[in-house]
């Protein structure tokens, strides 16, 4: 049985969500404050903390700033429960370390699918470090190309994602580097006025994460799924071994990635410069290449990711969807648009 702590001050919330938990067949450990919540998680090690914001003697992100500083409780997943709603809070917590942020009220099935999501991770990630001690030196591999290396790296357990979920955020060690297996992922990040910026899309068969090899480099975006999401995940300490020994292999994987690098260059000119009927016509073709094969079957995506890969406003995004309908150049019913004429959209200037 898992062993979850929860803190929180207030007694009625405390009393509820300790309830919920033990019917959900969890080990439930409390505590009434910030100071009591880290005496308790040092002592009885548990496998998932969830902790309040706002409280006596410590707030919650001083309790995770503590923990994060003893080796036995830095790597114990930590989600906050908090009223606190505003970007800034959320984003304050997330920078700290934490996995996950839910607010007041939450929902039952939210709160019990973080804390699953995150045991989840927690044993995958475990099982990596298993394997490792299994797998053949790097030295007895020898690969050809890129598709070696995916069938190298489709031998580990994979990671599943919920719609929504992020996969690492800003700051956190970049301890992996992912392959998606199926869904799609993005890349995204927030500029000075907490505007959104999708930078990259990843569909089945691509790479992403951060290869530097400073083990200590930080990721300096989001990374999200769009959709329910599988990755396969390779430690970076793995894959530089891999690569030391497999030049070929090394080359093209950083082809790919300065690839990557260029269609980003391409987006930020042309969001700096294009017109809003070319940024957008240019966005549907993106997400239609990058989430379906085929150009014409509708694609599901919301009016803020389009904006966030465009680089404008949803209210300019939505006024130019309704001039591309009323010009049949799209279909759209609700979060679904159909591409009718993707030639057309090409030629938008």
């Amino acid at each position: 049985m898992k062993k979850v702590l929860l803190i929180e001050d207030d007694v009625t919330v405390r009393e509820n969500t300790a309830e919920l938990l033990e019917l959900s067949d969890y080990e439930i450990e409390t505590a009434s404050n910030g100071r009591l919540g880290v005496e308790k998680a040092k002592k009885i090690l548990p496998d998932v903390i969830v902790c309040d914001i706002m409280m006596p003697e410590m707030d919650g992100y001083g309790v995770l700033e503590e923990l994060s500083k003893n080796e036995e409780t830095i790597d114990i997943p930590f989600i906050f429960l908090s009223a606190k709603t505003e970007h800034k809070d959320i984003r304050r917590g997330m920078d700290l370390g934490a996995d996950d942020y839910l607010t007041k009220p939450f929902e039952e099935e939210d709160l019990l699918s973080a804390i699953e999501s995150r045991l989840a991770r927690v044993a995958i990630i475990n099982s990596f470090k298993n394997k490792k001690k299994k797998t053949p030196q790097p030295e007895e591999r020898s690969l050809k190309g890129l598709e070696d290396l995916r069938s190298l790296i489709n031998k580990n357990e994979f990671l599943e994602f919920k719609k929504g979920e992020n996969i690492y955020e800003p700051g956190r060690q970049a301890s992996f580097f992912y392959l998606v297996k199926s869904g799609v992922v993005k890349a995204h990040r927030m500029d000075s006025q907490g505007k959104e910026l999708i930078t990259e899309l990843f569909k089945d068969d691509d790479f992403f994460g951060n290869i530097s090899l400073n083990n200590a480099s930080p990721y300096q975006d989001f990374a999200t799924a769009m959709e329910d999401t599988r990755l396969y995940a390779v430690s970076k300490e793995e894959l530089h071994k891999i690569l030391a020994n497999n030049g070929r292999v090394t080359l093209e994987l950083v082809e790919i990635l300065s690839n990557n690098l260029s269609g980003l260059k391409e987006q930020l000119m042309g969001m700096a410069y294009g017109s809003v009927r070319k940024k957008t016509a240019n966005t549907i073709l993106l997400f239609a290449e990058k989430i379906k094969k085929h150009p014409l079957k509708s694609i599901r995506i919301s009016r803020a990711d389009l904006a966030g890969v465009a680089g404008m406003a949803p209210e300019s995004l939505i006024r130019t969807l309704s001039d591309f309908k009323k010009e049949g150049l799209i279909e759209i019913e609700g979060r679904n648009i159909k591409l009718l004429d993707s030639q057309a959209l090409k030629n938008v200037v």
